[in-house]
């Protein structure tokens, strides 16, 4: 961590509980960690929580407790607070930040002006009784049409609080705008008619107040859609999280207030904005923040002289970027929506009618908007490996690619990754793959360890362009480089050929064990209808226990019960090499691991990802790496036990079992345990064996040890393997992952070299089968007239 810098563990979404002492804790809610320095800003600092929380910034809150002070929270409200929070917690290098929602938030941003005449008022609070946006006004008794003030209805009499839509007497005229003692109204008067003139929608007289869009659901749908769009502007200092906001926001205004606009300008640091209506002084502009990206409104001019609400776009034709603005909210609410389900949710709750293909456009449009190019993101990839090394020394990441500058594949292992399995895990790796969503069809390589407290540990993982046996040895190669240790290593991997021979190849001393789950997997599909559906379940019970037995009289029993069910079977088994899966004929370590898709629990989430750009995916994985490793070092310095907990109770266990049993002392170190049951096992305490099996194959002493240690009053915790105490657990957690820098705010260095996103491949499984129908004797031809055959009614000669 850089001399002036620290780590800001960001929570929010949780609660304080005061305790017995008056001492505060938070429970629940998220966290992210964001690094936090001497040059950063109140201001950068507020704007990237409010972002990562999706909260207004003038409503939020940050606060941090001082060290050894858990009942006063203090406020960080200006530059100066964040400094003086990075030297009160300069010698732990992190410090937890609360982010709240103030109650009392202040509001900076400035009313939008508005124009008056001398005889009407703008009804500020009053709900109109009609989604009628504002035309003009009259002015005097002359009838002129006043271009300068929006049109406010009132009662003739002055007071405009309330729209008085009644008749006026027995005339049966509209009550609008009255002009003096006439009666008559006085909008837009039609010649000599003396009726009103409205919006006129093709037929004099016919007042069009927004027309129904053909049910009373549909107009409101659409008047509750302008409705929240007709305030995403407000004025002069308004502030957006960047230009892509700011247009959409610019967009949605001008939609739900009638009218349309041209860019004067339109680039990504100021947008110059002015309405398209003849001579209408209506303009707004606005840059972004410097050193942020922020985009904040700098002048306004609010006025209208166009007719607006005349141009009114009809929402069911809605234009792409006006469905992508919809759209873009609803992926906020749920990134993994299907277009078939925002067209459902957008009629549903706007009345827009969208087809299939105009959502899934929408949907690809506000993606891009939202996270970036998918395509463009693969150019950004040499800026991220080199940031990682920057920031994390250490680390060793590789990028290649092909010779058409297309990505092929790229290796990252962080360096608190490769300290702490060097440092603190077994010598037990597990590799598996999982299936990026995207649209280049990538595929993410995993190398996952056990920490002391059987937590996953993340090594390394690659992003690979195609899941095949060349990359697999490429990546077992950059593995091996990464890792310095010497000592034998045991995959537990699936048994593919290409995968084992790299394994082999590139790590001489290792240990290659089967993945149980693929070898059962295997099974199934091999000997499908040669066996019962039952018998099957019941082979593959005998198959674990086969696989989990200590000893070799254990495996040969299991390996008779299976042969008992099905001789095809049990041959089958035979041949699929056991000494690589079962315990007892193993050479090697696993430490009764079976599966490789242990890992399957940390990346899980990987897999409820929306389609991400492959930069913020590799980013994504970093910060749940960086985040497991801030959290499991918090827990374990609240550990008061030798063992880490796991490891305590099932040692425990075996200490629960053992008074039951009968020692007789033997030679030098060798001891005989007799259970009531007549069974004896041996048990040598100087090469931490017991003839059971379980002793060497699990790390800490079984039952029949803890009965020979006790009685000869020896320390069972110095029986156990180092791997399991909280010492070493803790030093698999001693280094930290840094921050990186927002990956998807930097800009492209469009004169270094492109990388291209790898070729698209055609989706997995048989193509798709056309069917064909029969061709098979046709019918044939018969006369609807004369019943004969070979000629149909037209070509009869019959009746001609």
């Amino acid at each position: 961590m850089a001399k002036g810098s620290i780590i800001a563990i960001c929570q929010s979404g949780g609660k304080f509980t005061t305790g017995s002492d008056g001492s505060l804790s938070y429970t629940g809610g998220d966290a992210h960690a964001i690094g936090v320095s001497h040059e950063t800003k109140f201001n950068e600092l507020k704007s990237e929580m409010a972002e990562m929380w999706k909260y207004a910034p003038n409503a939020m809150a940050i606060k941090y407790f001082l060290p050894n002070n858990k009942k006063t929270l203090i406020t960080i409200s200006s530059n100066k607070d964040i400094k003086r929070m990075i030297d009160f917690h300069k010698d732990s290098g992190t410090v937890d930040v609360y982010v709240t929602i103030d109650e009392n938030p202040t509001n900076n941003v400035s009313p939008v002006p508005c124009s008056r005449s001398s005889r009407t008022t703008v009804a500020e609070s009053v709900t109109p009784l009609f989604n009628l946006f504002p035309v003009s006004s009259v002015s005097g008794d002359s009838g002129q049409l006043n271009t300068s003030t929006p049109v406010t209805f009132g009662d003739g009499n002055g007071n405009t609080e309330q729209p008085n839509f009644l008749v006026d007497g027995n005339t049966g005229q509209p009550n609008i705008l009255v002009d003096g003692n006439t009666g008559q109204p006085n909008i837009l008067v039609d010649g000599n008619i003396g009726q009103p003139n409205i919006l006129v929608d093709g037929n004099i007289g016919q007042p069009n107040f927004l027309a129904p869009v053909g049910s009373d659901v549909g107009d409101a749908a659409q008047q509750k859609l302008y409705k929240s769009w007709k305030n995403s502007i407000t004025g002069v200092h308004q502030k957006f999280k960047n230009v892509h906001e700011f247009r959409d926001a610019l967009r949605k205004y001008a939609t739900s207030h009638g009218f349309t606009y041209t860019f004067k300008k339109n680039e990504c640091t100021r947008v110059t904005a002015k309405c398209k209506g003849e001579g209408c002084p209506w303009r707004v502009h606005a840059s972004r923040v410097p050193t942020t990206q922020l985009f904040q409104i700098k002048t306004m001019n609010a006025t209208h002289t166009c007719r607006t609400g005349t141009e009114l776009a009809n929402p069911r034709s809605a234009s792409r970027k006006l469905v992508a603005c919809i759209v873009k909210e609803k992926l906020l609410e749920t990134p993994n929506s299907k277009p078939r389900d925002i067209a459902e949710q957008i009629h549903r709750n706007f009345g827009i009618e969208l087809k299939y293909s105009q959502a899934w456009r929408g949907i690809e449009t506000a993606r891009e908007e939202l996270q970036g190019s998918c395509k463009a993101s693969y150019n950004r990839l040499p800026w991220l490996c080199q940031k990682i090394v920057e920031t994390n020394p250490g680390s060793v990441v590789t990028l290649i690619t092909r010779e058409d500058l297309s990505f092929h594949r790229l290796f990252v292992a962080f360096h608190a990754s490769l300290c702490g399995f060097q440092n603190g895990c077994r010598p037990l790796i597990f590799l598996d793959t999982l299936t990026l969503k995207s649209k280049y069809q990538s595929e993410l390589l995993t190398a996952t360890a056990l920490d002391g407290d059987d937590g996953i540990f993340p090594v390394a993982f690659a992003v690979v362009d195609v899941l095949n046996d060349d990359n697999w040895h490429w990546f077992l190669l950059q593995l091996k480089s990464a890792l310095s240790a010497c000592q034998p290593i045991t995959f537990v991997a699936d048994r593919d050929k290409g995968l084992r021979q790299s394994i082999f190849t590139v790590f001489e001393t290792s240990y290659h064990a089967y993945c149980l789950h693929h070898l059962i997997e295997e099974f199934k599909k091999d000997l499908q209808g040669s066996c019962t559906e039952d018998d099957v379940n019941v082979i593959i019970t005998h198959l674990y226990d086969a696989s989990h037995a200590g000893t070799i009289d254990g495996f040969r029993k299991s390996i008779g019960n299976i042969r008992q069910i099905s001789s095809h079977a049990c041959e089958w088994i035979l041949l699929s090499e056991p000494e690589h899966w079962a315990n007892a004929l193993f050479e090697g370590s696993r430490y009764n691991h079976t599966s490789s898709a242990i890992a399957e629990s940390f990346y899980s989430w990987v897999t409820e990802l929306p389609v991400l750009p492959v930069v913020q995916i590799i980013d994504t994985v970093r910060r749940k790496v960086m985040e497991l490793i801030y959290n499991r070092r918090m827990d374990s310095n609240r550990w008061l036990t030798r063992l880490t907990p796991s490891l305590e109770e099932k040692l425990q266990k075996e200490i629960l079992k053992a008074p039951s049993l009968q020692v007789q002392l033997g030679l030098n170190s060798a001891f005989e345990v007799c259970d009531g049951l007549g069974v004896v096992n041996v048990v040598n305490i100087d090469l931490g064996k017991c003839s059971c099996g379980d002793w060497q194959l699990n790390g800490y002493p079984c039952f029949h040890a803890v009965a020979v240690l006790q009685r000869m009053g020896e320390d069972l915790y110095n029986y156990c393997s180092k791997y399991y105490t909280t010492e070493t657990f803790r030093s698999t957690y001693t280094e930290s992952i840094n921050p990186l820098p927002p990956v998807d705010k930097q800009p492209v260095d469009i004169e270094s070299e492109q990388i291209l996103p790898p070729p698209l491949r055609r989706a997995s499984g048989p193509p798709k089968k056309r069917r064909i129908r029969s061709k098979g004797p046709k019918r044939p031809l018969r006369c609807s007239k004369c019943n004969g055959v070979g000629h149909n009614r037209a070509t009869c000669h019959v009746y001609a």
